[in-house]
């Protein structure tokens, strides 16, 4: 009997965490977590040019800038195109233009075809975030959007588990196979957006709804509501999303330190690049594990509160390498970090949502995942040249104190909107509709299987990278 109410509770729990939300939501989950699966070259990249290549930290860190900097360029640009010709479209786009420039990556050798083929994949990878995140705005129901958030950072991160674990082990014998893999996985993602994913952008006062996609679900328009004048000035001007947004920076500078200098430090001190794959494949692994719990915890708690403990705790986590001298301690700092990580993705994506009105999504996503990309550009020059003249243990330090800085900046930021509540962004009058119940996750996987048998089947990177990001996602993360 014990055995079964405690099954109960289980389903119930399962239910409560994957249930309600609309079948588009779970084919863009699915591309997710397929990309995620493949998302090999960032994360090794720092080992591939400094161990496998022989070039210096200061390089790597360039190259890394350089990616960096191609989703500075991109994210603008993705957000416009994401609001102006659609979500779809953009996120295609952005799929096929990584899997060639992946693939491109692991073929040339050249220092300087190096250092612009990894710009060409920053700004291709970044592209799809914003299409992502506004897609995923569009098709949920706003009190849906923390879980839904949540769901997706965990394929997000369930994907970067296994491929971080698997990239390790592949890379002792060839770093070309991670480059073509990843590109074979992108190319999956972007077979499942042409086939199962509908254009879901809202109609604007005087422009037609978008076409339908008799290949997907379609999501039903919303109907113009005024608020589609949105540029990119009007999301610069908008102070207080801003300083999300640079807020978001400081710890996505510290994230990205887990991609370029962590793998960096461990090899100074002699671990092994299957060491560092174990110790940043314990990030995802918590997430998987930990993710969906927590955000039911968290989900109704004061969201000040959540986002000063998340920046504390990821300052301190990356501080906490200042004492690392072996894999496990790594690790420990890892769980540290990844617990604050895990607390902010979900509490800010809300927030951001929150601040961004219907038409006007893309352009407030595209400058969001600004913040990643300009992450991705500072961090590797910043951490490489910060070990190179004055030693990894001052870079974790600073990390600290960034940490206790973000913190600070919530917490006047939060305080300040409960003093001056500012007016809620119009949304459209379609997300307030029921949606439609999905199929449980299991029907979803049979779907996928049946659907990539026929053709060899990113939505993320999200972020962080979504090979985004970011994961993080993030990325990219991702992403």
């Amino acid at each position: 009997m014990a055995g079964n109410v405690s099954f109960d509770k289980v389903r119930r729990a399962a239910a409560e965490s994957v249930g309600g939300l609309p079948r588009q939501f779970w084919w863009l989950w699915t591309s997710t977590l397929v990309n995620r699966l493949g998302a090999f070259v960032a994360t090794f990249l720092a080992l591939y040019l400094t161990l496998d290549r022989g070039y210096s930290a200061s390089y790597a860190g360039l190259v890394g800038a350089l990616y960096g900097l191609g989703g500075v360029v991109s994210s603008l640009g993705a957000g416009v195109l994401t609001d102006r010709i659609g979500r779809r479209p953009t996120l295609l786009g952005a799929q096929l233009a990584t899997a060639v420039s992946v693939a491109s990556l692991g073929l040339v050798t050249h220092p300087v075809a190096i250092a612009l083929v990894a710009a060409l994949v920053g700004m291709s990878t970044n592209a799809s975030r914003p299409a992502v995140q506004a897609m995923m705005a569009d098709i949920v129901r706003p009190e849906d959007r923390v879980r839904a958030f949540s769901l997706n950072y965990w394929a997000i991160n369930l994907g970067f588990a296994v491929s971080s674990t698997s990239a390790g082990l592949i890379a002792q014998y060839s770093y070309h196979l991670l480059f073509f893999g990843e590109a074979a996985m992108v190319l999956a993602t972007a077979l499942i957006t042409f086939r199962k994913l509908a254009e879901s952008r809202p109609a604007t006062a005087g422009s037609p709804a978008p076409a339908a996609d008799t290949t997907s679900e379609a999501v039903p328009d919303s109907p113009p509501d005024g608020s589609s004048n949105v540029s990119l000035w009007t999301v610069l001007r908008d102070r207080r999303f801003m300083v999300v947004v640079t807020l978001n920076l400081l710890l996505a500078t510290l994230i990205q330190q887990a991609f370029v200098s962590l793998p960096i430090s461990m090899g100074e001190q002699g671990l092994t690049s299957t060491d560092f794959g174990t110790v940043i494949a314990l990030n995802g692994v918590l997430i998987v594990l930990l993710q969906l719990p927590l955000t039911r915890f968290i989900q109704n708690r004061d969201p000040a509160k959540l986002l000063i403990v998340s920046a504390l705790l990821t300052g301190y986590g990356f501080g906490l390498n200042a004492f690392a001298a072996s894999a496990a301690f790594y690790a420990l700092a890892v769980a540290v970090w990844t617990l604050g990580e895990m607390i902010n993705a979900p509490t800010q994506m809300g927030l951001v949502v929150q601040l961004s009105p219907t038409h006007g999504r893309g352009r407030y996503q595209g400058v969001y995942a600004l913040s990643w990309s300009v992450a991705s550009l500072g961090a590797p020059l910043l951490g490489g040249a910060v070990i190179d003249h004055f030693g990894a243990d001052t870079l974790w330090t600073a990390s600290a104190v960034v940490g206790t800085l973000a913190a600070l900046g919530y917490a006047l930021l939060l305080r300040s909107m409960r003093a001056h509540p500012a007016p809620e962004p119009v949304h459209s009058s379609a997300e307030a509709a029921s949606a439609e119940a999905p199929p449980s996750a299991e029907v979803v996987s049979a779907e996928v299987v049946s659907a990539e048998q026929p053709v060899s089947a990113d939505a993320a990177s999200a972020e962080q990278p979504a090979s985004a990001e970011a994961p993080t996602a993030p990325a990219e993360p991702a992403v």
